[in-house]
This record gives structure tokens, sequence and C-alpha cells, in this order.
């Protein structure tokens, strides 16, 4: 499949736009191996099967992904505009997912957390502004834009070409990994709201294995207070936090176990196998389950 997409600078919905396609003929090899050409040669446009962030026209069906004609290329529910990585990612973003009946999910997920960032960038549109005067967050569209040579550079039509080749390879490893991350958080959600059904008291989640449970239980268990799981040699207990992203908690673990460790909260708490509390009161550690679940009790016991 060759795909044809401008020469010059490159940029994020560009480069990741064509990563996702790499994805696209890696899921499906009957569509052969990708050829990528850069050029504004309008015969090498036309001659190309897609056509991604050139040629001023949005239609899948003659293989146009671009945004930049008059009036854009439309915008999501919530008004971020697509650029060219969404619109490839919309076409074929379950499709590179592999499929199946999880695939939709998980591609919605990529469009959250990749995809919406970097066609806002690209589009104008700020989606977050600096707590600190002159210090802005390093996002992913900057790292890309900082494999284009410097304008001081002389770089070669070889040089340039290693450049974009370079930044599509690191586009295309971090497409990878969020693919394998959606994947695994689909599959952790179907588990935590198991978890949630079984509990005893709707106060205390426990799960059976150590796996991302904030996404899935914050909104969807409004009464639980605190999560029981094993980890890789003990046991932890963390308290759920009140809002999905922020640190302050529903019900902090007591104060009077904050920093201790070993046998400082042995003492302070009875649990002979009482290994740690964080100071910020959001997690303790246990050797084992019943000594983890003890420290749970006391904790929904504790009255601050």
């Amino acid at each position: 499949m060759r795909v044809a997409t401008h020469s010059g600078s490159f940029h994020a919905d560009d480069v990741f736009a064509l990563a996702a396609l790499t994805r696209l003929v890696a899921v499906e090899p009957a569509l052969g191996p990708l050829e990528i050409v850069r050029s504004r040669d309008p015969e090498l446009l036309a001659a190309a099967d897609l056509r991604v962030d050139v040629g001023q026209r949005d239609d899948p069906a003659s293989g146009d992904f671009d945004h930049h004609q008059r009036g854009g290329a439309g915008e999501r529910p919530n008004g971020i505009r697509y650029a060219s990585f969404g619109l490839v990612w919309r076409e074929f973003g379950a499709r590179i997912a592999g499929g199946g009946e999880q695939a939709e999910t998980i591609a919605r997920r990529i469009d959250e957390v990749l995809v919406q960032a970097v066609d806002a960038n690209d589009t104008g549109q700020t989606i977050s502004s600096p707590l600190i005067a002159d210090v802005a967050p390093v996002t992913v569209s900057h790292a890309i834009a900082a494999f284009n040579p410097n304008w001081d550079e002389e770089a070669s039509a070889d040089a340039k070409r290693a450049a974009f080749d370079e930044a599509l390879a690191f586009a295309h490893g971090i497409l990878t990994r969020e693919l394998a991350s959606a994947s695994a958080s689909v599959r952790a959600a179907e588990l935590v709201r198991a978890a949630i059904t079984r509990a005893e008291d709707p106060r205390l989640i426990e799960l059976d294995r150590g796996l991302p449970w904030h996404r899935e239980l914050v909104p969807s268990a409004p009464e639980a207070l605190y999560v029981l799981y094993p980890r890789e040699q003990d046991w932890g207990l963390q308290a759920v936090p009140r809002v999905l992203g922020e640190f302050a908690n529903r019900k902090d673990l007591p104060e009077a176990w904050a920093g201790r460790s070993d046998a400082e909260l042995a003492e302070v708490t009875g649990v002979a196998d009482a290994r740690f509390c964080h100071i910020g009161r959001f997690m303790a550690v246990a050797g084992s389950r019943e000594g983890a679940l003890e420290l749970a009790r006391q904790a929904l016991a504790h009255v601050d």
C-alpha cells in the first residue's frame, strides 16, 4: 500500500497517522508492505492509494485524509477538531486495535489518551495551560517536532528522510505501547467490575491481582473507600481518591499510621506483619492478605 504525505517539515499529526497505517498493515498483511512517499508533486500524490495531511480533501472512500481545506474536516462532540491523525484513526482505529468485540473500546481510549491531544495541537486548540509561568509541559507533539533538522542545519534530502523515519519509528513505538496499555485496561476494567459486584462490603473492594483500577472503580463504585490487592510478595491497601486524577482521598488511612513502617507500624496497629504506611495516608502494606484485611477493618472503623 502506497501512502503519500507532504514533504518538508513533519509534525506529530502526519507522523502518527503514518505510524497508525504502519500498524494497520502489520495486523492486515494482505494490504502489503507500506510505502511512504513524501512529496507535493500532484502526480505522485494522485498515484498513491492514500493521501495523509495533504490534498485538501477528507474522503476515506477516495483515500484522502486531510484537514487543511476551507472549513476543516469536522470536530468531535467535545469540540476538538480533526487533524490527519484523527481522521486516519477514526477510519482505521478499530481495525488497528485488532477487530473483535473490544476493538471499538480500545480505539476510543487511544483517541482519548493520544489522538485528540495531537489533533488539538495541530489545529491550534489549547487544551492545557502551565501552572507555573515559563514552564510548559513537553508534549508528544513537541517531541516529534524535535526530530526535524534545525533551521541552521544544512540537511541533505537523505538526512531529512532519515530524520522523518526516526520520528516515525518513535511514534510507532508510542502507539504500539498505548495499544497494549489500552487493551490491558479494557481487560482490567472487566475484572474490577466483577470485584465490585462480589464485594461483601461496598466500602472495601478486593482484587485478586494487581491491576489498574482507578479509571473504572472511582466513577462506578461511589461507596468504595479502600482497595485491597496482592503485590509481588505482600499485600497492599490503597485509599480511593475522591476524583479521578486527583490526590485527595475519600477516607485517608489513620493519621497515627502515617510514615510508620515495620515494628513501629506493627505496634501501632497490632498487625504483626504490617510493613509500611505512606506519609500521605493513601497506601499501606502488610505481608499477608489477613494482615492487609485487618488494616482495612481498622481504617474503616477509624473516625478522624
